[in-house]
């Protein structure tokens, strides 16, 4: 190994550390504007049945009628999409100050927090390891100086 093999395999540990602390971070912000989303809704809630347009598993599109006959149809899809089909009527609560704003009735930010949590587990399984790898390398190179 060269004299920089140290210096290396230390920003490579550092690196490994800022990715998995940065994708731990984001899945609690997720989960965290989830519940914001959440509390904007339930401040001042609508309710409407919605036919869903498209179905996915991370977005799905649904179309619906306020009580003022405005038909809306929110660009980013509704909230918790899990398990719609395509022409299926389900129920939506809504923020009346911001239709667009739209969950599938009766889900809540508590679906985030297990697909959440197993991104955090995953990224420490694969980090740790690495980590502990990287530290023994490190220590092996460094008595070999």
């Amino acid at each position: 190994m060269t004299a920089s093999s140290p210096n290396l395999l230390r920003r490579v540990r550092l690196g490994v550390y800022v990715v998995s602390i940065a994708l731990s971070v984001l899945a609690v912000v997720l989960v965290l504007a989830a519940w914001r989303d959440d509390h904007t809704i339930e401040s001042d809630r609508g309710v409407a049945t919605a036919e869903v347009l498209s179905a996915g598993r991370l977005r799905s599109a649904v179309a619906f009628v306020t009580p003022d006959g405005v038909t809306h149809n929110p660009r980013l899809g509704v909230l918790y999409p899990t398990n719609l089909t395509v022409g299926q009527r389900i129920d939506v609560e809504y923020s009346k100050a911001d239709p667009d704003l739209v969950r599938v009735a009766g889900r809540n930010a508590s679906v985030a927090i297990i697909p959440a949590a197993s991104v955090i587990v995953v990224v420490w399984v694969i980090a740790l390891p690495t980590l502990y790898y990287l530290r023994r390398r490190a220590r092996r190179s460094e008595a070999f100086s």
